[in-house]
């Protein structure tokens, strides 16, 4: 029995002083943290007023919400901002026209200018012509109904781009055109044919495909001309691989719309 309780008592001792060790441990100073533990506290501040700063920024709403539909708003009220501009330009030239006609009546070095702008006015695309030509249509390839595009090609091979529209219409003119549209809006020398994504930009309007080319001249010589073209033959071999549209077609009374849109010119000279 002292026996037991000797090794009882022992092992009790035992653990009451692994016991002090422990609190000792905990009660007495620690050894100084390391620096980098200081900065916690400070990141949990910024943190903070990071997130605080986001939802006031939010105001309630989700900043990685689909910008989509307010870009296509701008888009929208830009467009009718320019057919606004275009209609009070095409307004105000009809009243200069009719004020230097009238001007014209009574005063000789009018009439004599008044002449010399009507005969430069068809090589200059304000007139309406009609007459043969051809049409070229261009378009995207149709998607499959899951959206994804052929084996083995990607986004950019099935749409038209910019350069496809540019090289049909330098090749019309190669061809000898005599006057052209793209989507029934009239191309002159400082026309700009531009992309953006799969819509097209000209003069201030954005169209989507397919996009069509009206060019009044000899059918067969610019048939020629597009056949010979290396940009026209590229996406030629585009639409047999990919499906994208691709179609010329000889018309035989094409009507050209004169231009109506404004022109800003740093530099130009008379045609001879």
């Amino acid at each position: 029995m002292e026996e037991s309780v000797l090794e009882y008592t022992s092992a009790r001792g035992a653990t009451w002083r692994e016991a002090a060790k422990r609190a000792g441990r905990v009660l007495l100073p620690r050894r100084r943290r390391p620096g980098w533990s200081l900065l916690v506290p400070l990141i949990a501040l910024l943190a903070g007023l990071l997130m605080t700063t986001t939802a006031h920024t939010a105001a309630g709403t989700a900043l990685r919400d689909d910008r989509g539909p307010e870009l296509t708003r701008l888009i929208e009220e830009r467009r009718k901002q320019v057919a606004a501009g275009e209609a009070q330009a095409a307004s105000l030239r009809a009243d200069i026209d009719a004020q230097t006609g009238a001007q014209a009546g009574s005063d000789s070095g009018i009439a004599e200018q008044r002449a010399r702008a009507n005969a430069l006015k068809q090589e200059a695309g304000f007139t309406a012509l009609h007459g043969p030509g051809l049409t070229v249509r261009l378009d995207d390839a149709p998607r499959r109904p899951d959206g994804s595009v052929p084996a083995g090609a990607d986004v950019d091979d099935v749409v038209v781009h910019q350069q496809d529209v540019q090289s049909v219409v330098n090749a019309l003119w190669a061809g000898g055109a005599e006057a052209m549209t793209i989507m029934d809006v009239r191309v002159i020398s400082t026309s700009a044919v531009r992309c953006v994504g799969n819509t097209l930009l000209l003069h201030g309007q954005v169209y989507s495909p397919p996009f069509v080319v009206k060019a009044i001249g000899d059918p067969n010589a610019m048939r020629r001309a597009l056949e010979v073209s290396d940009g026209v033959l590229a996406f030629a071999d585009a639409a047999r691989l990919w499906g994208l549209g691709y179609d010329v077609s000889t018309q035989g009374d094409i009507t050209v719309p004169a231009y109506s849109g404004s022109v800003d010119l740093d530099h130009a000279q008379v045609a001879g």
